[in-house]
């Protein structure tokens, strides 16, 4: 699992914390982003697949 601190880009002047990574739109789980063999978002959860253009 991801070090929790690692998934989010923290903005201390404003006080806000944003995602690094996109959300799954089929379970709303962290989804991971691969390069190789062809760049995609893919959830490990739900093994959903979102391929780059």
């Amino acid at each position: 699992m991801a070090e929790r601190h690692k998934l989010y880009e923290i903005d201390l002047k404003a006080g806000k914390a944003k995602l690094k990574n996109r959300l799954c739109p089929k379970c709303g789980r962290v989804m991971g982003y691969y390069r190789n063999p062809a760049p995609r978002w893919y959830c490990g959860y739900c093994h959903h697949v979102e391929y780059v253009k």
